[in-house]
């Protein structure tokens, strides 16, 4: 990819010509150029040659410098004594809007953490309406060395540059290493779908060191698989494993991308019973699209954008019932399920088919009853399984080895590919899984494990520390955290308005952050947490913080249900006596009418230690963890309930603020 459509020294870029320059830029540009673009090309180019000559040092500059993790391009990039700017334009614009602040602090932030040879610099993030009126430079600086804006018109923009050059500059950073440098972006799974819709392809979203490798890979094996399947008229059914965060549902999003090809009779689709974040992926691809059309002067409605988004990325429980109507093949020869391994167990189908559909007898488990769908296809299909370990959160949730049953009892010729890592008891709950297919039709590759964590950017350990978190291994717990606290903020609280203070405080620019807490947590509701009035995951993830429904507002608080699959950059989360500490143990509660009880099933003890793992999953860059104080007037909050957990978790290093 290339990471710019024109760079040149700053001596360079005065000999060159303003057309050559403006037709390097519309040479590089792969989408459709429309006028307004073309305008402020122009507008930037001859601003630059003039506000620029006053500079007394050598720079370099870049135009469009990409910015992969989140699928766009910076206006310009100039590489001055040491620093980095990163100039934002607004042609034309009169005042210096709280967006257009917020769009160049992100981009900042994000060469910051993602730009290897960023990572020491400083960073100083420039917006500049042309128009608008000077205003006085504030040289305030985070901790990180990424500036807080600065603002520049089209005649003082030099004048700015030149004087915080003076007085911050230092040894000039090589121009040519910054602009190859590496760079890895970890995006969140929103900005992805995005990317991939628009036409990215996976490499220019994502880390380009081993992660990248590993999910080039993986997406390079199912490519194959299909092609194999496709050539000798076989069905193949493939099983996706992955460390936390490995990038499971990017893999599987890119699947679905590039094997969307209606032209060639391929139509894939991606499918995810997860509701919220089907929810929120087709309603972020619709309004991006939406946004994108409104820029290039289209008119595109919302509903016909969903109706595009929707052929893309669906609900499993849809495609289900579409399927039931008919035994006619679907149009679809590939299909990736996301969290295959949460499909439905055969007496949680039975009793959904009659109760909500009416059906009597259904005696096919849901694996089984997808397979069936796609076995209808006469030549080829290729089904995809992306396999979590330690996601099963609701009662009926199948688990992998009931796909291994399908298969066994009625698909013995589907080709089965299966990652070399199907033994961890995550996944097979004491039994052994490659046993169960005929191993003739059996295909260990070692390509469909994804081995390496692109999520948590601050630090790949985070799903490593939770997981001695939720297994008591104080040990354990202890030297994660020492690793963790420099780079990953977590934090304790016993006070709510203290743990909204510190999210606000840590978010910068279009950073999200918000509430979550666990679906049984009751008894939050007296700390103003009410887990029963539920959220609109699209307007919760998706809108502004003055939205009162939106995330960043801090009101409303989502729940393992609602953020699974999902992230937010900082999270609050809100622990209950649900699970609390015993004498070297958890002590597993529900809170049923006036009283806890206790909760003594295997599974259900497994769901809600699973809930808690998704919630303290969901952060991108820190968390604090609110747990009140108690009541000793409410025998349902007694502080010894709260105390044991903050105490066990002090313990790890965690501080209390």
């Amino acid at each position: 990819m290339q990471r710019s459509y024109y760079c040149a020294t700053g001596d360079q870029f005065f000999k060159d010509d303003l057309m050559m320059i403006f037709g390097e830029l519309t040479s590089n540009h792969a989408f459709p150029l429309d006028d307004l673009q073309k305008n402020s090309w122009m507008s930037q180019i001859k601003i630059l040659k003039k506000t620029l000559s006053s500079l007394t040092d050598s720079f370099y500059i870049a135009f469009e410098y990409s910015i992969p993790r989140m699928g766009k391009r910076v206006d310009v990039v100039l590489l001055y004594r040491g620093l980095v700017f990163v100039v934002e334009f607004k042609v034309g614009e009169k005042v210096y809007s709280r967006a257009a602040i917020d769009q160049v602090l992100d981009y900042s932030i994000d060469l910051k953490n993602f730009h290897e040879e960023s990572h020491h610099c400083e960073i100083v993030p420039v917006v500049v309406c042309t128009e608008a009126l000077p205003k006085s430079i504030h040289m305030d600086v985070y901790p990180d060395n990424v500036w807080m804006p600065v603002s520049a018109n089209k005649h003082n923009l030099g004048q700015l540059i030149e004087s915080i050059g003076v007085k911050r500059g230092f040894q000039p950073t090589n121009p040519i290493t910054w602009i190859n440098s590496i760079y890895k972006p970890t995006p969140t799974i929103i900005q992805a779908a995005q990317a991939l819709y628009k036409g990215h392809s996976v490499e220019e979203i994502s880390r380009s060191d081993s992660g990248a490798i590993n999910l080039g890979r993986t997406s390079a094996a199912i490519s194959d698989i299909i092609e194999l399947s496709k050539s000798e008229k076989r069905k193949s059914i493939c099983f996706i494993t992955g460390v936390p965060g490995a990038g499971k549902t990017l893999a599987g999003l890119n699947i679905a991308n590039d094997r969307h090809k209606a032209d060639e009779g391929e139509h894939a689709v991606f499918l995810s019973g997860n509701g919220s974040l089907v929810d929120v992926l087709q309603e972020a691809l619709a309004r991006n699209e939406v946004d994108e059309a409104k820029k290039n002067g289209d008119k595109l409605t919302k509903i016909v954008a969903l109706r595009k988004s929707k052929a893309f990325i669906q609900n499993i429980h849809h495609f289900r019932d579409d399927n039931l109507q008919t035994d006619k093949a679907p149009i679809e020869k590939v299909v990736i399920f996301d969290e295959a391994q949460r499909a439905w167990t055969s007496e949680q189908t039975a009793s959904f088919m009659y109760k909500k559909r009416g059906i009597r007898n259904f005696s096919m488990s849901e694996p089984e009853f997808l397979i069936s769908v796609m076995d209808r296809h006469e030549d080829w299909a290729t089904i995809v399984c992306l396999i979590g370990g330690g996601q099963e959160i609701n009662t009926g949730e199948a688990g992998l080895p009931e796909w291994f049953n399908a298969i066994k009892r009625k698909y013995t010729h589907w080709d089965v590919y299966a990652s070399d890592m199907l033994t961890d008891q995550e996944y097979t709950y004491g039994g052994q899984l490659y046993s169960i297919v005929d191993q003739g039709q059996l295909n260990i590759q070692k390509d469909l494990h994804l081995s390496v964590s692109v999520r948590s950017f601050r630090s790949e350990r985070l799903s490593e520390f939770i997981k001695a978190v939720l297994s008591l291994d104080a040990e354990s717990g202890v030297e994660l955290f020492q690793e963790l606290q420099s780079s990953y903020p977590i934090v304790l609280t016993r006070n709510l308005q203290t743990a909204k203070h510190w999210l606000k405080a840590q978010a910068r620019g279009g950073e999200s952050y918000g509430l979550t807490a666990y679906s049984g947590a009751h008894r939050l509701k007296p700390e103003g947490i009410h887990i029963k009035s539920a959220i609109d995951p699209k307007t919760w993830f998706l809108n502004g913080c003055d939205d009162v429904r939106s995330a960043s507002f801090l009101e409303d608080a989502a729940t393992e249900f609602d953020i699974q699959g999902l992230e937010l950059d900082w999270t609050c989360v809100a622990w209950d006596p649900s699970l609390r500490k015993g004498m070297g143990t958890w002590e597993y509660k529900k809170f049923i009418g006036t009283q806890w009880q206790n909760i003594n099933d295997a599974l259900r003890r497994r769901y809600l230690l699973n809930a808690y793992r998704v919630l303290l999953t969901r952060a991108r860059q820190g968390m604090v963890i609110f747990i009140p104080h108690g009541d000793n007037e409410d025998v349902t909050r007694l502080p010894k309930y709260y105390n044991s957990i903050c105490h066990y978790l002090q313990e790890l290093g965690i501080p209390l603020i």
